[in-house]
């Protein structure tokens, strides 16, 4: 439900290496938040078959993607590993115009691009791994990747945890709660930073009840 007192939401980036579980956590703060949506990013790549086309990713071709960022139809766009992915503007900023919030969970060239593009609107946390080695054994046990797609996601890693110094927060997902907990009193601290207020409304709406 819209925050009453805010004209505009805020867009909540969550980024980090693939296995860190970031969507996982995502997931858990919009079941707990009725304030908050999540914002559904395209991608090029082909579809998990426990995933659901327009609820995970909308699973789009390559042509259809080069168009949207010839059109300008993307907040934030980015190529991970060997396909392409972005964040659908319209649909957000309908979103953020009705006082929503909106957690973006994107890779961190795209965390990046997003916030240069939009700040005011934007805080930003990047999920850590308690280490590297627990997160081979995550990559290893959710099995959705062939071993030699681990060992990359794996190197890759490296050079993407170098990058979370770029981000507002950072949060190790060591236990889920735990990690859950401290994003949502994030939130709630942005959520009630005076820049991010309609204050004169709030002071009026006061003052006349």
């Amino acid at each position: 439900m819209k925050d009453s007192f805010r004209s505009r939401g805020l867009m909540f980036v969550i980024s980090s290496p693939s296995g860190c579980g970031k969507t996982t956590l995502a997931e858990a703060l919009l079941s707990k938040d009725s304030n908050l949506e999540r914002s559904i990013s395209i991608t090029t790549r082909p579809k998990r078959k426990e995933e659901i086309d327009g609820k995970d990713y909308f699973f789009i071709t390559e042509d259809k993607y080069r168009q949207m960022v010839s059109d300008d139809l993307l907040l934030e766009h980015a190529q991970v590993f060997s396909h392409f992915y972005g964040t659908p503007k319209e649909h957000v900023e309908k979103l953020l115009n009705q006082g929503n919030d909106v957690v973006c969970v994107i890779d961190w060239q795209g965390g990046v691009n997003l916030m240069q593009k939009a700040r005011q609107d934007t805080i930003s946390a990047f999920i850590l791994p308690p280490s590297l080695e627990e997160l081979k054994i995550r990559l290893t046990n959710r099995a959705t990747d062939e071993t030699e797609v681990v060992h990359r996601r794996l190197a890759a890693a490296k050079n993407e945890i170098s990058k979370c110094d770029n981000y507002d927060y950072v949060v190790v997902n060591n236990k889920f709660d735990d990690c859950v907990a401290q994003l949502r009193a994030i939130l709630d601290a942005e959520r009630a930073r005076g820049s991010r207020q309609e204050l004169q409304e709030l002071i009026v709406a006061i003052e006349s009840s």
